[in-house]
């Protein structure tokens, strides 16, 4: 299985971002581009930080919303998972996100979707997760953190910006990089993914 390569800059972190609601910066492409900004200022020590082009995707599952504006971002960083993604709740805060519903309607919604090639908490626990049926999907929600994300390699919405940051980055327990994965989607799945 291939390995993503050791950084002295700490390890490598893939964001994805997303809103269908307008919060106080605006409509949603506003919105995540005033948090991508936010970020960047936070998350710039190694000057690598990285932001995919904008796209316009369905709302999932379908029909729960209005379509997402959808953005992924890449940087190196030294610090731990669960740091990074209390700043991302943090910064999610900032733009009036309510966690009121699962799947619901959001003005801004920043996943981590891997740390370097961490899998956390464990690989059994992801394995649960990973597999976990869509019904149970819809009410379950973890007590921990997850990654990567159980169900990165299923979501063209994740996969497609991602790819435009870190196509090489290899999945840890699928050995398969994003740009594989994103080649596995099928065509009806990568249509559904408008470039802004």
């Amino acid at each position: 299985m291939r390995q993503e390569q050791p950084n002295t800059n700490g390890h490598k972190v893939l964001v994805a971002l997303g809103s269908n609601a307008a919060s106080d910066e605006g409509d949603p492409r506003a919105t995540v581009q005033a948090a991508i900004d936010i970020m960047h200022h936070i998350f710039n020590t190694y000057d690598d930080f990285q932001v995919s082009k904008l796209y316009s995707t369905p709302a999932f599952p379908p029909g729960t919303g209005p379509d997402f504006v959808n953005a992924a971002c890449s940087f190196h960083a030294m610090r731990d998972a669960n740091g990074i993604l209390q700043d991302f709740h943090g910064i999610e805060d900032m733009f009036g996100r309510k966690r009121t519903l699962r799947w619901g309607q959001r003005t801004l919604d920043i996943d981590l979707i891997a740390h370097g090639q961490a899998i956390l908490p464990d690989l059994a626990t992801y394995d649960h997760w990973r597999t976990l049926p869509l019904d149970a999907q819809k009410t379950d929600v973890p007590a921990t953190l997850i990654l990567p994300h159980p169900r990165l390699q299923d979501r063209a919405f994740v996969l497609v910006p991602l790819a435009d940051v870190a196509p090489d980055w290899v999945h840890p327990t699928l050995g398969q990089s994003v740009s594989e994965m994103v080649a596995d989607l099928t065509d009806a799945a990568r249509a559904e993914i408008t470039l802004l």
